[in-house]
């Protein structure tokens, strides 16, 4: 990351990190208060095979907050619906934080991703090259993306509750999202933990 970073201080750009994953309907368990010997239960569905989709951004730049860009997408495992996020999909989230952040340049840090290769995604890349730089993560590294931390919390935050329908959940995941986004330090916690430190000179 020494590269990107050199690279942000020369352009004054944000570092986006970037991740999708998704929520089911089977919650994380966690830990709750009840009478010694009296286990508490809530039952869920589980039912059906439709997930509440994320892609979120964690960007970074000195002297300012850090940010948080999601977008999200309801996959109720219909015949032809569209399981993940596609080019299109990627291309307006790039473009909407670009927007978001003031209209600066953008290194964004994301996996190797099948869609991430995608022919069409290459060329609205290379269509935008004067303000977007791709830097690619090494494989099997998701401990260097601060957007792991970020699915955790949620994952986390959403234990022993019970949607019925991914019509429920998904009002959740976006609640859950909306308030992070309001927490800068918490999302400082995340990019600690990958070890990168970003200050001002």
């Amino acid at each position: 990351m020494v590269t990107g970073k050199r690279t942000a201080e020369l352009l004054g750009a944000w570092i986006a990190f970037e991740d999708e994953a998704g929520q089911d309907l089977k919650p994380a368990k966690g830990r709750t208060w009840s009478q010694r010997g009296r286990t508490p239960v809530i039952k869920v569905t589980g039912k059906g095979s439709g997930r509440v989709l994320m892609a979120g951004m964690v960007c970074v730049k000195p002297g300012h907050e850090t940010r948080l860009i999601y977008r999200t997408q309801t996959y109720r495992g219909r015949t032809g619906e569209k399981k993940g996020f596609r080019a299109r999909e990627f291309a307006d989230l790039l473009a909407s934080a670009r927007r978001q952040l003031g209209g600066a340049p953008l290194i964004v840090v994301w996996d190797n991703a099948s869609t991430h290769h995608s022919r069409p995604l290459r060329r609205f890349l290379e269509r935008n090259s004067d303000w977007l730089t791709i830097v690619r993560l090494p494989p099997y590294a998701p401990d260097l993306n601060p957007v792991e931390g970020v699915w955790a919390h949620l994952k986390k935050s959403l234990a022993n509750l019970a949607p019925r329908s991914i019509a429920d959940l998904a009002p959740l995941v976006k609640n859950r999202l909306r308030v992070l986004q309001r927490q800068p330090g918490v999302l400082n916690g995340f990019v600690a933990e990958t070890g990168l430190r970003i200050e001002p000179r």
